[in-house]
């Protein structure tokens, strides 16, 4: 194995460690699964850019700190716009992204964008 594949073995390994079991959140319907199940278990909405380095690096650092704590859903904000505003709606929070959104009992108890999802404490 030279330099290269052991690097490149290293960064698959670190990406392995930090994989997170997302549901991805493709229908305004699964807001109202959210709703129900925030009920019973805490739920994270990670709204990312596919198209923006912040969004991709914070993605990146927030998988390697959430615990195992919570349902994950993951929307790609290129591809449903459309459920991104109604979230906004339904929550009663500000578009932004990247940005994360913990809902707990209906409701959402936290919510940040770009480097302050980092500093929240899940």
């Amino acid at each position: 194995m030279g330099l290269l594949d052991s690097f490149l073995g290293k960064n698959r390994e670190e990406k392995e460690g930090a994989k997170v079991n997302w549901i991805p959140l493709t229908n305004i319907s699964q807001l109202d699964d959210i709703v129900e199940v925030s009920k019973t278990n805490k739920v994270i909405i990670f709204k990312h850019s596919t198209r923006c380095s912040i969004s991709a690096s914070v993605l990146n650092k927030f998988e390697k700190k959430i615990g195992e704590d919570y349902q994950l859903y993951f929307l790609d904000l290129i591809s449903h716009r459309d459920i991104s505003n109604e979230i906004a709606n339904r929550f009663n929070v500000v578009h932004q992204s990247p940005q994360v959104l913990l809902i707990e009992n209906s409701k959402v108890t936290q919510h940040d964008s770009h480097y302050g999802i980092l500093d929240i404490n899940f």
